[in-house]
């Protein structure tokens, strides 16, 4: 576990391909996808949170803080970045970081949350992993200090992609992720055939 590093997991997404509603409640074998999801995350960090808008108590049985965008039109990823670093310096002020998971990507490497901090250093920049030459830019670790930085930036109209904002604009430590033929630790889950997938390499990878 890194001290000072708050996970913060964006819910965002939702299974438009699969009937509608939230893709981390989906089912894999015994457990939520975002319960998958909060089992890796925990150990790495001193705690967690969640960032999804609406009806928070739809998440009520996972027992955590949950954020909502402070944006008031849809702006993708960002504005869940935005609210983990304006929550966390608030609620968390000691920490100096956000690591920041998608609710729908169980299989993240289990020292993403260190191998990002060894990168980012001491500096003030995000660290983003990237896997085969691919950007998984929700997979991100990101100092609290940003926030006001990214609020003005996102009031100014300025891109949603988060690459815009943290490789372009800040100059984001990037940090390589080992990727097996078909196992991409990044994978997420966004068809009926991709949470079959899924459910089989959960089934492999369960002792």
């Amino acid at each position: 576990m890194r001290k000072g590093i708050v996970g913060v997991i964006l819910a965002g997404g939702t299974a438009r391909r699969m009937g509608g509603g939230d893709k981390g409640l989906l089912r894999l074998n015994e457990k939520t996808v975002i319960r998958s999801v909060i089992d890796r995350l925990s150990p790495q960090v001193d705690r967690i949170a969640l960032n999804a808008n609406g009806d928070p108590e739809r998440f009520a049985t996972l027992g955590l803080e949950v954020i909502a965008d402070p944006v008031p039109e849809p702006v993708g990823p960002l504005g869940g970045v935005l609210a983990a670093l304006q929550w966390v310096r608030s609620a968390v002020p000691e920490a100096s970081h956000v690591a920041t998971a998608a609710a729908d990507t169980p299989f993240f490497p289990r020292d993403l949350v260190a191998r990002l901090a060894d990168a980012a250093g001491a500096s003030s920049v995000p660290a983003i992993a990237r896997t085969s030459g691919r950007l998984h830019s929700v997979f991100a670790l990101w100092p609290v200090e940003l926030a006001d930085d990214l609020a003005r930036y996102l009031v100014e109209g300025g891109s949603r992609r988060v690459t815009a904002y943290a490789c372009d604009l800040h100059n984001a430590a990037i940090v390589d992720f080992p990727c097996a033929p078909g196992d991409d630790p990044f994978f997420n889950i966004n068809t009926p055939d991709d949470l079959e997938r899924a459910r089989e390499r959960h089934r492999r990878e369960t002792p």
